[in-house]
């Protein structure tokens, strides 16, 4: 493995990322913002949870196509609307509802949540940008 997360003593505890990510390795994979289209076109979930589920899928679809996963991430940056620290609750229920199913750890890899007021798209409530270190 490439990356090596951790979360020295004394910052924030009980976060669901880890604070520190070490990675060694020469190609770097960056995955654009990704957010809850279906691969099939249909609707995008209208709910916060849903949306997080779905846009984590077309990361780790991304990270697949450049022959990574979520074990090769050592930044992921979470972008919502409206953000109010009330939707903690739901937007872990999306990360932990796709968790296992696409391979990410919990504690995440470190991590950001940025509040902004609108996406490029209406509707449209996270984007999930990340990136990656491979040999």
């Amino acid at each position: 493995m490439t990356v090596t997360v951790s979360s020295p003593e004394g910052m924030l505890p009980d976060a669901p990322y880890h604070h520190i990510a070490v990675a060694t390795g020469t190609r770097q994979v960056y995955v654009a913002g990704q957010v809850a289209h279906m691969p099939d076109g249909s609707p995008i979930p209208t709910d916060l949870a849903g949306q997080v589920s779905q846009a984590l899928r077309n990361v780790a679809r991304g990270l697949a196509g450049a022959g990574a996963g979520f074990d090769d991430v050592v930044r992921l940056t979470f972008y919502v609307t409206d953000w109010q620290p009330e939707k903690i609750g739901e937007f872990m229920a999306g990360v932990e509802a796709v968790a296992d199913e696409i391979g990410l750890s919990t504690p995440m890899p470190p991590a950001s949540l940025i509040g902004v007021e609108i996406l490029f798209e209406p509707g449209v409530l996270v984007v999930i940008e990340a990136t990656a270190v491979l040999d």
